[in-house]
């Protein structure tokens, strides 16, 4: 028997857990979305002061789920930032036709993590190299996106986007200046937390440590 692939695996792994983001109970009950500003949720973290950070890489749930777990990270947050639609619902911005990607809020303490760690993470734990997908999800609200909040943020983006393209990966990661962000509704939250479910569509690859096909 042949052996499948990698991407091969990770595809149908996709698929076995119903390949989309919003495939989540249908019976749950999908609250308006809560209005966030570009600012962090709270001036001081358990240590310190925090900054934000803006993430969009396929389904949120799987962004959060790994972001989540780095030390110095406060906070992380589902929701949809990049188009012109005010108070978009989840059923809209799945549509396709909001101009949103589903993003996360990343609220860490620089004392503890840098930004450019965050960030070197986000391009680990998704694929960057996917247009206007992830995996088995695919339209514009899953395409690969960081929001920053300064020429900082900018900056260490595109240095680490240049080290990916120097190992052969050809980057489809847009950077846009942070817009205003829409928290999702609250059953988009802390999901696999709460569900006990493994993020298939996403998972650490060591891109910076090997060249593409590598």
């Amino acid at each position: 028997m042949t052996t499948m692939s990698t991407m091969t695996r990770r595809t149908l792994l996709c698929l076995v857990v119903a390949a989309a983001c919003g495939n989540a109970d249908p019976t749950q009950k999908k609250a308006a979305p809560r209005v966030e500003g570009g600012a962090p949720t709270g001036p001081t973290g358990p240590t310190g002061p925090t900054e934000v950070g803006y993430f969009a890489g396929g389904c949120f749930w799987g962004v959060e789920h790994f972001l989540e777990q780095m030390p110095g990270v406060v906070a992380v947050e589902s929701g949809y930032m990049g188009g012109p639609k005010g108070s978009p619902t989840y059923d809209e911005v799945s549509s396709g036709d909001s101009g949103h990607a589903e993003t996360v809020r990343v609220t860490f303490e620089p004392r503890t993590i840098g930004y450019a760690a965050v960030a070197k993470r986000f391009f680990e734990i998704h694929d960057p190299t996917e247009v206007d997908r992830q995996g088995p999800d695919i339209g514009t609200q899953y395409r690969s996106a960081v929001f920053v909040t300064g020429p900082e943020q900018r900056a260490a983006v595109e240095d680490l986007i240049g080290k990916l393209k120097t190992n052969g990966y050809e980057v489809a990661t847009t950077i846009h200046d942070a817009g205003q962000f829409w928290l999702a509704e609250d059953y988009h939250q802390n999901y696999y937390v709460r569900t006990k479910k493994t993020p298939y569509c996403h998972m650490p690859v060591p891109r910076f440590d090997r060249p593409a096909g590598g």
